[in-house]
């Protein structure tokens, strides 16, 4: 029997239904990130992506979206010491890590370990814009020492030591991977992919 014989047979009228779910609802606004504002583009703060992955380093970017403007010279190279002496790991977050089996999943490690901080070095009372600024730089700071302490715990049954002198994010986790200072390609390499996945707006999963 066809939907159409059903819908002559039956004695109320069925209508279609429209789907409502989120359409046309906003679900925020941001001045962070646009997301094919004109196409197949990608906006941060204004500035096209295309241009900030070719042009600047990730800290540059990561100035961008947590303080609101690219810093100039003297603000970029304090930026830069700001984070690399956020990148140290409490002991309490290394042991939560070292308890963590070697067939976990990177984001769940990340996730947990930003947990382990989280409750280590409680958010201060007040919520200012500044206060969550700086959390937003120790995370950026101390990711990779999270993920790469526990990679080589779990695989090799290594302590690392999760501070490095390099200047950049990108060349602390390739340096922590590796053990080894990561060549400039390699670094480049990572400013740019850091860039790309730096913001999206939402998560198109989340609405579609």
């Amino acid at each position: 029997m066809s939907d159409t014989t059903i819908l002559q047979n039956s004695t109320h009228v069925i209508k279609p239904k429209k789907s409502v779910a989120l359409s046309g609802v906003p679900a925020g606004n941001t001045a962070l990130c646009t997301v094919g504002k004109s196409g197949n583009d990608l906006h941060y703060r204004g500035y096209d992506i295309l241009d900030l992955a070719e042009h600047c380093e990730f800290e540059e970017v990561a100035h961008l979206l947590i303080h609101g403007k690219l810093p100039t010279r003297d603000e970029l190279a304090a930026y830069k010491t700001k984070l690399k002496a956020l990148r140290g790991l409490p002991a309490n977050v290394r042991t939560v890590l070292e308890a963590l089996p070697a067939a976990s999943h990177p984001m769940d490690v990340m996730r947990t370990g930003v947990s382990a901080l989280g409750c280590t070095l409680p958010e201060k009372e007040g919520h200012t814009v500044s206060g969550a600024r700086d959390i937003a730089d120790k995370l950026l700071a101390s990711l990779s020492s999270i993920l790469l302490y526990w990679y080589h715990y779990s695989h090799n049954g290594e302590r690392i030591q999760p501070e490095t002198d390099d200047d950049s994010i990108g060349g602390h986790f390739l340096h922590l991977l590796h053990g080894e200072k990561p060549s400039q390609s390699w670094e480049k390499a990572m400013h740019i992919s850091l860039v790309l996945y730096a913001e999206h707006e939402f998560n198109a999963s989340t609405f579609t």
